[in-house]
């Protein structure tokens, strides 16, 4: 045997990893740099922790079982999870407003362990800026809404905010920069009206700038 011949050859006992255990490596990889992002994203839209754990176990069973259908040739696996997100807090929205599904919901929610409920609560408190900013966009048209809260919120690049939306990253970077002088002017409107409290107000000089790429 030479020696090119045994470095080669695999050790007694080695194995391929199977399709199957494949997939879950990549499920747990994507579950580890995304989720906490995800329970933010939600956490922004909800002070309810139970609801929160619901939308992002939620959306992580929709990633597991639509793993294969992740092509990364039409962008990343983040904005692919937030594409996800997004849809899955749409469902939620309309299931919410009908109130036997809603009735339905919250007698199916997770039961949550105390320290589960605090480590949520904490983050729904940390993202109460967030929460209000996003509210606060509620005048703006939807698609300039999302623009502003993946790329200036979430911090998704651009190109990855328009993977997510289903847009062409030349529009996200027209919407940002429409929207981020709509927000600047108007925060400047808003602080001339009233004075600076203790604690601040949100507005868009706590997002990013513009020098996403």
């Amino acid at each position: 045997m030479t020696e090119k011949t045994a470095t080669v050859r695999p050790a007694a006992g080695a194995r391929e990893p199977t399709a199957g255990e494949g997939a879950i490596a990549e499920f747990e990889r994507l579950y580890r740099a995304n989720v906490d992002a995800v329970a933010a994203y939600f956490a922004r839209r909800s002070a309810d922790p139970h609801v929160v754990a619901d939308l992002t176990a939620d959306t992580f069973v929709a990633v597991i079982t639509s793993l294969e259908t992740f092509d990364p040739r039409k962008g990343t696996a983040r904005a692919w999870v937030f594409g996800i997100a997004r849809r899955v807090y749409a469902s939620y929205c309309e299931a919410h407003s009908q109130q036997q599904q809603r009735l339905q919901r919250l007698a199916g929610r997770r039961d949550l362990e105390p320290d589960q409920v605090g480590e949520l609560l904490d983050r729904i408190d940390a993202e109460r800026a967030g929460r209000d900013l996003v509210t606060g966009l509620a005048m703006l048209p939807e698609r300039d809404r999302a623009v502003i809260e993946l790329v200036d919120i979430a911090g998704l690049r651009p190109k990855e905010a328009a993977a997510a939306l289903g847009i062409t990253p030349g529009a996200v970077r027209m919407r940002l920069m429409r929207t981020r002088a709509w927000l600047r002017k108007h925060a400047a409107a808003g602080s001339a009206a009233r004075p600076r409290t203790a604690t601040g107000t949100t507005t868009i000089d706590q997002i990013r700038g513009e020098g996403n790429d």
